[in-house]
């Protein structure tokens, strides 16, 4: 079954398309210098470290701290393959600085070692001309985003197998705060505007308290809204910090913030758990929360209506995060494009994009395992000595309703979503 989405691959619009694997060079002065750095995760530095696309494959394993060819078992998505529900007919977007541009040759190579099909993979450019890592001028953090577009791949490819991949790599860095994200909105509103993606994932973010001022971050908030009007699903990596964060200088702010777009109200956002496997992919033990999976509670974004059932519960004064987490060993950039990917499964089976999909996950949570919500019940992510929050029986702001197992998860999604 396809999807009712269409790909204009060939609209008149300014958006530069990239042969996969081809490099091209920079004119002079395009490649935005900039001194700060975005945060990665330990797993995305430890791909973009190498520029060999079989040793970024051969360490993807070791990044994630789990056997990928284990995550269909883990989060039970064989039974949805059966049916021929793989990802066949959609889209799977991810927005990222720099990108990849040997993506072509990464995921051949992951897809190889892992037993999976070949991926169908192509990068975007609509935010203008991305330079090489190795042009002048490019920032140094631009090989560790190569390791991020990496992880993400590889996740949406082992989850949705059958999926097209978008890597819509921008030409600036996003580090703390406003920086980036212009490039990164021209991105989705591309999106938008071609219908050209069922998902968006975002595996990154900065803290609220980044932004100069509320104005600023709030002046991103409709492009969101522009994603999910369009039927497009957009996910976001709840942060790697525990319950704070850091200031645009690197050091860490010692209070509790939230981590943007996750806290954004249109944005479904995704902690980390830590999975107990055996060798075969199946549960030891159930899942507990990552320690530094970023959750908390947003100062910028109020409490939306469908949370404020479980806010009785929780006594948040504002919108909490995540809403759901996935595995985030070592970074919770493995947990959104995770998620991401089951639910494009979702839009596969329900032929087109299923849009803003929180208020249906709220009514789903209180399901339990019969609508694929797997409760996450220890763990707590203080850190650097402020304090944090912790799982819990149902509903808890630093796990969200817990994790998902896909083949119970999907139909019920799309039953709720009627």
């Amino acid at each position: 079954m396809r999807t009712a989405l269409t790909f204009a691959a060939s609209a008149a619009v300014a958006v530069t398309m990239c042969g996969v694997g081809a490099a091209s060079a920079a004119p002079a002065g395009q490649a935005h210098a900039t001194a700060k750095q975005h945060h990665f995760s330990e797993a995305a530095k430890l791909l973009g470290a190498t520029k060999n696309a079989d040793e970024r494959a051969a360490l993807t394993d070791k990044a994630i701290a789990a056997a990928g060819n284990n995550l269909q078992t883990a989060y039970h998505t064989k039974p949805l393959y059966d049916k021929g529900i793989d990802g066949t007919g959609t889209a799977l977007a991810t927005i990222v600085s720099y990108g990849d541009k040997n993506i072509k040759a990464y995921i051949d190579s992951y897809s190889r070692s892992h037993g999976l099909p070949p991926a169908d993979v192509q990068i975007l450019e609509p935010a203008g001309h991305v330079p090489s890592c190795d042009d002048p001028g490019v920032p140094a953090d631009c090989s560790s985003w190569g390791g991020e577009t990496d992880l993400d791949v590889a996740m949406f490819h082992t989850l949705a197998p059958k999926a097209k991949i978008l890597v819509v790599a921008t030409p600036t860095s996003e580090t703390q705060g406003i920086d980036g994200f212009p490039d990164m909105m021209k991105a989705i509103d591309y999106l938008a505007d071609h219908k050209a993606a069922n998902v968006i994932s975002m595996s990154l973010g900065t803290p609220e308290d980044d932004f100069d001022n509320s104005q600023q971050l709030h002046d991103l908030d409709a492009h969101f809204k522009k994603a999910v009007d369009a039927g497009i699903t957009v996910t976001a990596s709840s942060g790697d910090d525990g319950s704070t964060g850091k200031k645009k200088d690197g050091s860490e702010w010692g209070k509790q913030v939230v981590s943007f777009p996750a806290a954004n109200s249109y944005v479904t956002a995704v902690g980390g758990t830590v999975l107990h496997l055996n060798p075969d992919g199946t549960r030891k033990s159930p899942d507990d929360l990552w320690s530094r999976s970023g959750g908390g509670v947003s100062h910028e974004y109020g409490i939306p209506d469908w949370q404020k059932e479980v806010g009785k519960v929780t006594h948040a004064k504002g919108r909490s995060l995540p809403d759901i987490s996935l595995l985030g060993t070592s970074g919770t950039s493995q947990s959104s494009p995770l998620f991401a990917a089951v639910v494009d499964l979702a839009s596969q089976q329900a032929g087109k994009g299923l849009g803003f999909i929180n208020p249906a996950l709220y009514k789903l949570g209180s399901g339990g395992t019969a609508s694929g919500i797997v409760d996450v019940t220890s763990g707590n992510n203080s850190y650097n000595g402020v304090p944090g929050f912790s799982a819990g029986k149902g509903f808890d702001i630093v796990s969200g309703w817990g994790t998902v197992d896909a083949a119970a998860f999907v139909p019920a999604l799309l039953k709720q979503l009627r």
